[in-house]
């Protein structure tokens, strides 16, 4: 993807092996995932969607493999997001900000795809006349996000003040300040040590828009890790991990477990090809992690300073319900590593 102004976006596809026969607008759709099938069809017929530099206007052309395809779009406006009454895991409330347990499957902040029903939308009905205004706004002050399929605590801004000291302490990422931030990982496979930091830049990957890779040219990413817990049968090992982040990058934790041989246990974007080894693993345990339907990823510690009292405060949130039914299943299976 390219910005190519202010006010549209450029997203530039090219067809491989894969791909080829493929309608034009099912391909785009299947590609590019904030467009539906229909808002693609109605971008084609309006002009803008070439193939190899050359404009169409058949949303049922059939693609061939090498053709490069480039739709330009409009930016998407925001539209200002209205409060919906679903239920939170309040940890902590006050005039300043509040701290949630977030549940996987829910989007932090509304986005093509996701206008609704997102972590936003619940906390602007939550917190009501208590939210002071952002930008002039009265809506929540968003300082981190966790992945849609990842679990865990979040802290969100009511002030413009709080917003502003939680976001410079996320900045520093707990380097100098008192920010903790702290993952627990299922992962493929035995890791080699008990401790381990990867430091390994992200930027986007290349082939696929929505993922992230470790590349030469992107931007700072360190992942702490500690392992805690190994279990493993004929054909098989998960480890159990701590993770810390040092900085704070997308996907930065499933793409370093990736990176190192140890992808996360459930994630169908970065470890597609250890699907077929769940028909390894003894029941309960495969019915467990077939369950999942995403990565075994939660945040399960979140630390930072009150930016009204000045007190340092610490959050926790236990596994939820699936993660909880997979470590029982693992259970019989623990290699006794030392705690």
């Amino acid at each position: 993807m390219q910005d190519t102004s202010g006010e549209e976006i450029e997203f530039v596809y090219q067809v491989d092996a894969e791909g080829a026969g493929g309608r034009l607008d099912a391909t785009l759709a299947r590609t590019f995932a904030d467009f539906s099938r229909n808002r693609i069809k109605d971008l084609i017929l309006q002009g803008a969607v070439s193939i190899d530099g050359t404009v169409t206007s058949e949303p049922k052309y059939r693609v061939k493999a090498g053709e490069t395809i480039t739709l330009v779009a409009p930016e998407p406006e925001d539209p200002e997001p209205e409060g919906e009454d679903i239920p939170l895991d309040v940890l902590y409330e006050d005039d300043a900000l509040i701290v949630v347990n977030k549940p996987a499957g829910m989007v932090v902040h509304p986005a093509p795809g996701s206008w609704t029903g997102t972590l936003v939308n619940a906390l602007i009905h939550h917190c009501g006349a208590s939210l002071k205004g952002i930008g002039g706004v009265k809506r929540p002050g968003i300082v981190h996000r966790l992945d849609k399929d990842t679990s865990g605590v979040m802290v969100a801004a009511k002030t413009e003040h709080a917003l502003k000291a939680l976001q410079e302490q996320f900045a520093d990422h707990g380097r100098t300040g008192p920010l903790h931030r702290a993952y627990t990982a299922f992962v493929w496979g035995t890791t080699e040590s008990a401790r381990g930091t990867v430091d390994a830049p992200l930027g986007r990957d290349q082939n696929n828009r929505l993922k992230q890779q470790v590349r030469r040219d992107g931007r700072e990413a360190i992942t702490h890790y500690q392992t805690v817990g190994r279990y493993g049968g004929e054909g098989w090992d998960v480890t159990r991990l701590v993770c810390e982040l040092e900085t704070g990058r997308t996907h930065q934790i499933r793409v370093h477990m990736h990176h190192i041989g140890h992808p996360l246990v459930g994630d169908a974007v970065y470890a597609p090809g250890y699907a077929t080894k769940v028909n390894r693993l003894p029941e309960p345990l495969a019915t467990a992690v077939r369950g999942l339907g995403r990565q075994a990823l939660h945040a399960a510690e979140l630390g930072f300073e009150h930016p009204e009292t000045l007190e340092e405060m610490l959050f926790t949130a236990p596994l939820p319900e699936d993660l909880a039914t997979l470590e029982d299943a693992l259970a019989p299976y623990d290699k006794a590593y030392p705690r």
